[in-house]
């Protein structure tokens, strides 16, 4: 079948005003060919696939309803966005989506006016949709406002400090619940089951409904009214059901759950919610990876699957059976060894155990393993408490996400230096996620926290031993950063031994520069170095500069007989951090320089001072002037 005929419905869509011409019983086959679409090119250019399949149904029918973009579609976490994409005008360009220059990774409103709020992060869709309602009723706009939120990000504690704000404030805004008994991994804690179990009759809301339109045409039902026979309706129901929906029990109308993958049910019940007063919500039941089989049946896996062929289903997966392993799979098995040896040791994840390896640990010892879900604030305040009573948790959590968690940090571990271990994976330059998901702050925003030590490893030996050091009596908070991918090493499994805490390593000795780098870069310092030492042609004065590396392995404390060496003996410095410049390692080695007398001339090397946007590592580390090429020509400059 050519491309015309196999998508001719989907061909004809340039915006959502086009899909609005198209006939109610036309919109099953476009939901086909939207998903087939989008199966095709997350196959060749890999992405999230499984959330984006669940959600086909729900596009479609908000952008048949809702005069977009006028009225404000508001997606959480982003994941399920990609046929959103295809809608509103860049399927051409979605060949190029996470692609350096090519469509962002999440909807953004630099993108397109469809995309109505940052997305990334989970949680924020209600509070950030109730904002716009709020001002579209001050403002006189006259616009819907429609969140979109998957069950896992509704553990987030922003939304439920939305959803409490909804129940307050006059409103009228509608939250779709997409329901998919899944986050990432699988959805976990008290709201998820209260979801599995939550059922209110259709015919009931159908006919409730009815007869609050009928009693508003008669002018028997103002908006005090309504609030009354809304709490004696939830009342009643609760009486005769045994049950209390939580929703309704915050004045919020629930009408579900339905069937969030028949698009034809779903137009019904979204027009006939569209001009409803009050807040409401509707409760959908979807599919993850709904509509292509291998992610029906595997949806963790098919989350983000990589390449794979989209007609047999086989992902593409290269042998890495002789290359290094990943920094997380280190972490998770090493983990493991500790914990058989420290029964005092727990370990935490906010519903990533999959991506954080803790479901090595997770396998072999259930009982001490705690996914929370979607909630990193309260994973660290939990393993705070766990801590207070004599456990050792290890919480590890990716470190742009870790962003969500800094009072917790402060406020619930730092303050009483809680024996806490806290893993932040993904950090620095992640690659096609982009902006979002960079984590590009944690060194410069945990180095002023009192009581915290801050450290990275070069390598997987390192992140070995500085684990085992992190959980030995007496460390307190030990925070411990490393980035996404493959290490260096295919060795990796040596000895556990301790690491003095505050304490760096010389690694390649000269005279007249002092490189001063922390974490896995160092490992480019070091090739950089190499090709340096064999360029003395490059430099204008013929004289190839003897170039002196530090691991400083600490951030916090730094150590001050490396810095006493390197200022007595260096007068020009470089410090290179896959972080970002301001407030990492360079502005505390330049601190620690001014405090102390020494005047070097010091060039800092790190993440510019503003959002990365998406690409390959390799293509951003080039950007932002952090690769091998880039190092070596700084090098090479400092002898100028």
């Amino acid at each position: 079948m050519s491309k015309e005929n196999k998508f001719d419905l989907l061909n004809k869509i340039q915006s959502p005003a086009d899909l609005r011409k198209l006939t109610l019983d036309e919109l099953p086959r476009l939901c086909q060919q939207l998903r087939k679409d989008i199966i095709e090119e997350v196959a060749v250019n890999p992405g999230h696939l499984a959330s984006s399949l669940g959600a086909t149904e729900i596009t479609v029918a908000c952008h048949y309803v809702f005069n977009t973009p006028e009225d404000r579609l508001v997606w959480d976490v982003g994941h399920q966005a990609y046929g959103h994409k295809i809608l509103t005008g860049r399927r051409e360009n979605f060949c190029n989506n996470r692609k350096l220059n090519g469509l962002m990774p999440f909807p953004s409103p630099f993108e397109s006016e469809y995309d109505t709020f940052t997305c990334g992060h989970a949680s924020n869709s209600i509070s950030a949709a109730l904002g716009m309602a709020v001002a579209s009723k001050l403002t006189k706009q006259q616009r819907h406002v429609v969140a979109i939120i998957g069950d896992g990000a509704m553990s987030g504690g922003l939304a439920f400090e939305g959803l409490n704000n909804v129940s307050s404030q006059p409103n009228d805004l509608l939250i779709i619940l997409n329901d998919n008994d899944m986050s990432i991994d699988r959805a976990v804690g008290g709201m998820e089951q209260y979801l599995l179990k939550l059922d209110t009759n259709e015919t009931y809301n159908r006919l409730r409904f009815k007869a609050s339109q009928w009693l508003r045409d008669k002018g028997l039902l103002n908006d005090e009214r309504r609030k009354g026979l809304l709490r004696f309706n939830n009342a009643l129901k609760s009486a005769l059901s045994h049950q209390q929906n939580m929703f309704e029990g915050m004045n919020i109308r629930y009408f579900g759950p339905f069937d969030g993958n028949n698009v034809e049910e779903l137009v019904r019940i979204l027009r006939q919610l569209k001009d409803m007063k009050g807040p409401k919500l509707l409760h959908l039941h979807t599919k993850k990876g709904k509509g292509y089989e291998p992610a029906e049946k595997s949806a963790t896996v098919w989350h983000a699957p990589g390449k794979f062929d989209p007609e047999t289903g086989k992902r593409i997966v290269q042998d890495s059976s002789n290359e290094p392993p990943k920094f997380q799979d280190v972490f998770g098995k090493t983990l493991l060894e500790l914990a058989k040896k420290n029964k005092r040791i727990v370990g935490v994840t906010p519903a990533m155990p999959t991506g954080c390896s803790m479901n090595i640990m997770m396998d072999v010892m259930p009982e001490r393993t705690f996914d929370v879900g979607i909630a990193e604030a309260h994973a660290v305040t939990f393993s705070a408490g766990m801590a207070k009573d004599g456990l050792q948790p290890f919480c590890n959590i990716y470190s742009a996400f870790s962003q969500r968690a800094y009072d917790s940090i402060i406020h619930d571990t730092a303050i009483l230096n809680l024996p806490v271990v806290i893993c932040l994976d993904r950090a620095g330059l992640v690659g096609e996620d982009g902006a979002t998901h960079h984590g590009a702050f944690d060194m410069a925003f945990l180095r002023p926290i009192p009581n915290l030590t801050i450290a990275s490893p070069m390598d997987e030996r390192e992140l070995r031993r500085l684990m085992y050091t992190a959980q030995l009596p007496g460390k307190g908070t030990f925070v411990i950063r490393y980035p996404r991918g493959k290490g260096v090493l295919t060795d990796w499994e040596c000895p556990l031994k301790e690491i003095e805490v505050g304490t760096g390593r010389r690694i390649h000795d000269g005279w007249d520069v002092a490189v001063l780098s922390i974490g896995p870069i160092g490992n480019d310092v070091e090739k950089a170095i190499k090709l340096v030492e064999g360029a003395e042609s490059s430099t204008s004065n013929g004289h190839c500069p003897s170039i002196a590396h530090y691991d400083m392995r600490f951030l916090k404390p730094l150590d001050e007989k490396i810095l006493e060496e390197v200022g007595n003996r260096f007068s020009r410095i470089i410090t290179i951090e896959d972080g970002v410049r301001n407030g990492g390692l360079g502005s505390a080695v330049t601190e620690w320089m001014s405090d102390h007398g020494y005047t070097p001339h010091i060039t800092r090397m790190g993440l510019p001072d503003h959002f990365v946007e998406q690409g390959t590592v390799q293509q951003l580390r080039e950007i932002c002037g952090i690769d091998i090429e880039s190092i070596k020509k700084q090098l090479l400059d400092s002898n100028e």
